[in-house]
């Protein structure tokens, strides 16, 4: 197969004569190679982003204020196993999106991890944050062992995760840590003292 081309403009600066259409023939590296080999191409749009607006996770009033690790256990409980790539036998982070009176706008499943690890980065979590103009986060993750006790990396995550929302300006409310059937916030096990 063999494919042609007028040179009009090199981006090096190199010119051709706009008269005089030179052709170039251009041939595969090796005949019959894209017949075996078929053209890769990305997606239009690699990422799709879930924002949950609350009109549709339908929540009872009472359940929209997020003051409480309890009330985050609760929106968490009733919305997060719904989502499409929430995974019960691994763990799952997710991003629960405040306006400044503490009532959730969204939330957001930032990471699904294995059954004892999860690997979170301030731009993932924040991301949506920003784009949603969000004034405070809980972030909350289920342990599938059912025991909600604070690891060292969930310890370490939440304080790396607490300065970049300082940075940003974006408060870090809590971390609550659901098991089965208990929770834990880490701001009520002090791990929230500067």
């Amino acid at each position: 197969m063999t494919t042609t081309s007028h040179i009009h403009q090199v981006g090096s600066g190199l010119q051709s004569r706009p008269d005089e259409h030179e052709k170039i023939t251009l041939q595969p590296p090796l005949p019959g190679l894209d017949k075996i080999v078929k053209p890769f191409r990305f997606a239009p749009s690699p990422y799709v982003y879930k924002v949950v607006p609350l009109r549709e996770a339908r929540t009872p009033d009472q359940m929209t204020l997020c003051d409480t690790p309890e009330a985050a256990a609760a929106y968490w409980r009733l919305h997060v196993p719904q989502a499409d790539a929430f995974d019960p036998e691994c763990e799952c982070f997710t991003v629960l999106l405040l306006n400044t009176r503490r009532r959730i706008k969204a939330h957001h499943l930032v990471s699904v991890g294995t059954h004892d690890t999860l690997l979170v980065h301030p731009l993932q979590v924040f991301r949506l944050a920003i784009m949603t103009s969000a004034a405070a986060l809980v972030l909350t993750h289920n342990h599938p062992s059912g025991e909600p006790a604070p690891s060292e990396a969930d310890i370490k995550v939440t304080r790396d995760l607490i300065r970049a929302g300082q940075l940003l300006k974006i408060e870090v409310l809590d971390h609550v840590i659901l098991g089965s059937p208990r929770h834990a916030s880490l701001r009520e096990l002090g791990f929230f003292a500067v």
